[in-house]
């Protein structure tokens, strides 16, 4: 009787954290749902949608210019409403890589991720759980990270100047099967980075990504990025980043007993996969790191002199989301100052928002200086810039996470060369 009192207080305990976590997950699609309906009116919204949905969402295709902010808020708050509630439903515990997960997805449906073509790609990984036996929530967490390839879902249905009935299903059916592979690809390929770059499923996308869009140009059906980014939204955008991520700072406080106890533990992990920052060092002091890599990113933007854009919003809320899943202000800032000398001294311009984002996506590096030391971060960092900035034209630009592509190349390459400096240490 004692033990099963126990275990039932456990469990009420665990259920009520969880509760919490997707309470404070749910803020920032509730503030984007209703400042999208401010914002523009019902009609704006509607052809706004309309434009995005028919967008071939290339690298980089800002979501703001096609379909203005209205549009591109509740784009974002659909997909975060969505994975919200299969995490619920599936009652799939909320930990870093779910917050990791929702996070991503919503900063990407700014600039890559809409309401249609997510949608195959779900279903390519349900069809693979299905197929090996086991649970859709046992691959829910890789679902979100692999619509990192939707793009070519919008590509293949719009942008071959097919028959529409022909287009849909050629995306559909690519997508679908994208969905299928793409889990046991990702548990493969991570073995080449060896868990020093957090964006796996990018580095895997990257492959998946430059085998198809080659067998597409064998065929005479040309793809290349593209550059489609607004600047009036940042002021607006800019505020919205730094409330929400004071709001995050401030709940983690309270959550943490009004303290910032165990906080500094965080930097004793160098976030190497799987680092999962909600089951070390609790959700209080995670929801606080998240808060203040949220305005770390932000510094960066303004340091950076850029203007906040849909690619921009996304490399800061993919920051903030990581930063339940490995990243802190230790093992990133190091990754960060290397992309941005190497900005300065390159023929890039700093201020440009491929160098900036190449800096905000690049922390998926921060392994690198969280176990090898800050200058190791930093040279990771330089490195990191000009392999993102030649690497896009290989998948042309159908993989969102172009940077996880760049960044696990990076690694696999400079990682043992800094190990074997370590062995001789």
């Amino acid at each position: 009787m004692k033990k099963d009192f126990v275990k039932n207080l456990y469990c009420n305990v665990d259920k009520s954290e969880n509760s919490i976590k997707k309470y404070v997950l749910l803020i920032l699609p509730i503030t984007m749902f209703i400042l999208g309906f401010i914002l523009d009116d019902i009609n704006q919204i509607l052809s706004g949608l309309y434009n995005i949905v028919l967008s071939e969402d290339l690298l980089l295709t800002d979501y703001l210019v096609i379909g203005g902010i209205g549009a591109t808020f509740i784009n974002s708050a659909i997909l975060s409403f969505f994975n919200i509630y299969l995490l619920h439903k599936l009652k799939v515990p909320i930990n870093g890589t779910a917050i990791a997960g929702v996070f991503i997805v919503a900063g990407f449906a700014f600039f890559g991720k809409n309401i249609f073509n997510v949608w195959p790609i779900y279903l390519g990984t349900y069809l693979y759980s299905r197929y090996q036996k086991r649970s859709y929530r046992s691959v829910l967490y890789i679902t979100m990270f692999a619509t990192a390839l939707s793009p070519i879902v919008s590509q293949l249905s719009f942008g071959l100047g097919l028959p529409i009935q022909q287009g849909l299903a050629l995306g559909i059916l690519f997508g679908t099967v994208i969905g299928f592979v793409v889990t046991p690809l990702s548990a493969h390929l991570v073995r080449a980075h060896d868990g020093y770059n957090i964006y796996n499923v990018g580095f895997t996308a990257g492959f998946i990504g430059t085998i198809l869009i080659s067998v597409l140009r064998g065929f005479g059906m040309d793809v290349n990025t593209q550059l489609i980014l607004s600047h009036e939204y940042h002021n607006i955008l800019k505020y919205i980043l730094i409330s929400f991520s004071i709001i995050l700072f401030v709940i983690g406080y309270f959550l943490n007993n009004k303290s910032f106890k165990g906080f500094l533990d965080i930097f004793e992990f160098s976030g190497r996969l799987v680092t999962d920052f909600v089951m070390l060092i609790g959700i209080g002091n995670t929801f606080i790191n998240m808060g203040i890599m949220g305005l770390i990113s932000i510094l960066y933007v303004i340091i950076s002199d850029g203007a906040i854009n849909g690619p921009i919003v996304g490399g800061i809320l993919t920051i903030i989301g990581f930063s339940a899943f490995g990243k802190h202000p230790k093992n990133t800032i190091p990754v960060l100052l290397g992309v941005l000398t190497a900005g300065f001294i390159n023929i890039w311009d700093v201020d440009s928002t491929l160098v900036i984002i190449a800096g905000l996506f690049g922390t998926t590096l921060a392994p690198i200086a969280g176990e090898y030391g800050v200058f190791a971060g930093f040279i990771s960092g330089f490195i990191h810039l000009s392999v993102v900035m030649n690497i896009g034209s290989l998948h042309g630009g159908v993989n969102l996470y172009n940077n996880g592509f760049s960044g696990g190349i990076v690694a696999s390459v400079l990682v043992p060369i800094l190990d074997a400096f370590s062995k001789e240490d």
